[in-house]
């Protein structure tokens, strides 16, 4: 005997899809019960692998994905993930949805960041604005890079050689993740990636510098560590 909910229950039209045995028109391999086209299954890959999806460098995905903006939102959705486009600088990424008290599984990896990592981030985000200020290209350089974290050392440990390994550390890092995204035929020169402009507020900005800054001159250290162990700190990001 069927319960008044069984009665009541209707399957979507999504699950309708194919009810007769046969693939779904949108079918692109065997077994595929999928209902997006091939290129916007390519902007979620791309959007789920991160850490953007860039107009300029994927620019036969960036129509697609304002095309079907829609339905890729509806998607990452299901995933507990919120989809952020910025079009005036044609980039967008995902980031975990704002789910309140309720407890869900977190798909995205939390990257952890040294002091250094921080302080490198901050930089490369100042360039960044001030690149767009005069119409350029971000670009930045290693030694650029390194100099720029020097003026931390004091700050961030008195083992100068362990300090160097750190910085070159960092560097590494923000190019894992795709922050600095190397230019051809240059070894040493990359350019930043746009993203970067959305992950600080300006109000953020200004407050890190400041604190940089006094960090920087030996005035300050981060609350609860002396300078020299200032560079074991982490923070989520």
């Amino acid at each position: 005997m069927s319960s008044s909910e069984d009665q009541d229950y209707a399957p979507p039209a999504e699950a309708m899809a194919g009810a007769d045995g046969a693939p779904p028109s949108t079918a692109l391999f065997g077994g595929d019960s999928g209902e997006l086209p091939l290129d916007t299954r390519r902007v979620l890959v791309q959007l789920l692998s991160g850490p953007a999806l860039d107009g300029r460098r994927h620019a036969k995905l960036w129509p697609v994905l304002l095309r079907d903006e829609q339905a890729v939102k509806r998607r990452l959705a299901e995933l507990f993930l919120e989809l952020v486009v910025d079009r005036d600088m044609q980039v967008a990424f995902t980031r975990q949805a704002d789910t309140g008290d309720l407890e869900v599984p977190l798909l995205l990896r939390r990257a952890q960041l040294t002091f250094i990592d921080s302080v490198l981030i901050l930089y490369l985000r100042q360039r960044l604005t001030q690149a767009d200020a005069h119409g350029e290209r971000a670009v930045v350089s290693t030694p650029e890079m390194v100099e720029n974290l020097t003026l931390y050392e004091r700050a961030a440990s008195t083992d100068r050689a362990g300090f160097a390994k750190r910085v070159h550390a960092s560097v590494e890092k923000v190019k894992k993740h795709n922050i600095l995204q190397k230019i051809r035929a240059s070894d040493e020169r990359y350019e930043i990636a746009p993203t970067l402009k959305l992950l600080f507020s300006a109000e953020e900005i200004q407050s890190l510098t400041l604190l940089y800054q006094r960090m920087a001159a030996g005035e300050t250290a981060l609350p609860g560590k002396q300078p020299a162990d200032a560079d074991e700190t982490e923070d989520d990001a």
